[in-house]
């Protein structure tokens, strides 16, 4: 193992660019030692090269994993149709990556991307930062202590501003997915619908999406998920109906837990099995990493933190060989919660989760 890390950025300008701050996170990290940026775009590249004040700027990422030899690369574009090739590129040479969201388009390139990592030994951590959060350990340590009672459903919602529905799911939905995964455990079964303008998505609504998301539909989703232990988990999203209600809901036998998404997320605690405060006389108190009801000790440092946080964890588990907090399996799960949406969609009934079909259900109606 070297002193310091030696790390490279891939973004690609106008198509992604570099994520949420997923390049600039490495000049804060004195245990890191940022050597290179690749970019397709000329202007870009040279932008980027000086921002991270580099000397070294590739405008094909391949040539440039092959001549730097980063033992991590940031994997910044938004775009999710890059990500696949890119990752499977980089963990070829056995590098460890850090993977903005989400983390693909298909249960397909979802396998063979954890196929390539796990044949080289490459780390893969995803830019879910909320996952990194102190406050959320606050939060596993309420469960385990039983201060909301036996969970029995939870709820999340996506932004819900233009883009709500089907683009919603993908775009900020994979933030509520991983969080439903994180305390709900691994989904048996989906069972979903789509709306466009009124009524049910067929083939006709089904269009590029924005962001290299691949097949894209609905302005409205409503969808529900069977956990272990006779729990359900809801997902839903409507275009244009913004109203800050972005994060999820753990319901309890004793109280809920409301977490919305960030370095520090706002969560707060209902004790109230009613879930009714209006009944209960019962008020929401916030947590902090103090714990509950107290004065936050830090500061939110936003997605910046949050960054630092996850490229932190991802730098222990390389040297004690174990899978980063948000690892690639987490996020397939992501990608395997979304698809089991459309998949129910398409076939009208429940479906089992993990799903046997790995393509894209949008290119099957």
């Amino acid at each position: 193992m070297r002193e310091k890390f030696r790390v490279a950025v891939i973004g690609h300008t106008g198509r992604g660019n570099y994520g949420h701050g997923l390049d600039t996170v490495w000049l804060d990290l004195p245990e890191c030692e940022l050597l290179a940026v690749a970019d397709a775009d000329e202007r870009g590249r040279g932008a980027a090269a000086s921002r991270l004040k580099v000397q070294k700027a590739y405008a094909d990422y391949r040539n440039m994993l092959d001549e730097v030899k980063p033992d991590i690369v940031s994997i910044g574009p938004r775009w999710a149709d890059q990500h696949r090739d890119m990752v499977v590129e980089v963990a070829s040479r056995g590098i460890h990556i850090y993977l903005e969201k989400p983390m693909c388009r298909s249960l397909r390139e979802a396998d063979e991307m954890i196929e390539a990592c796990e044949k080289s030994g490459s780390k893969l951590a995803i830019a879910h930062q909320t996952r990194y959060s102190p406050r959320l350990q606050v939060v596993r340590e309420l469960l385990a202590d039983d201060v909301i009672g036996e969970l029995l459903e939870i709820r999340g919602r996506g932004k819900e501003d233009h883009r709500g529905g089907g683009e919603d799911l993908w775009v900020l939905g994979s933030h509520v997915m991983n969080l439903i995964h994180q305390f709900g455990g691994e989904p048996k079964w989906c069972f979903a619908k789509m709306h466009q303008g009124g009524h049910l998505v067929t083939r006709e609504d089904i269009q590029s999406g924005n962001e290299g998301l691949g097949p894209l539909a609905g302005d409205t989703v409503n969808a529900t998920f069977g956990l272990g232990g006779g729990k359900t988990a809801y997902f839903g999203s409507r275009r244009n109906a913004a109203g800050g209600r972005f994060g999820v809901q753990l319901f309890g036998s004793k109280g809920v837990l409301e977490i919305l998404t960030g370095h520090l997320p706002s969560v707060s605690l209902l004790r109230d099995p009613a879930w009714s405060p209006a009944r209960s006389q019962q008020k929401w108190v916030p947590v902090t990493t103090a714990g509950v009801d107290r004065a936050e000790v830090l500061r939110d440092g936003g997605l910046h933190a949050g960054n630092l946080l996850a490229c932190r964890d991802l730098m222990e588990a390389i040297r004690d060989d174990r899978h980063p907090e948000c690892s690639m399996y987490e996020g397939r799960w992501t990608v395997e919660m979304i698809s089991g949406v459309f998949d129910s969609h398409r076939l009208g009934k429940p479906v089992s989760l993990p799903l046997e079909n790995r393509d894209h259900p949008l290119t099957l109606i």
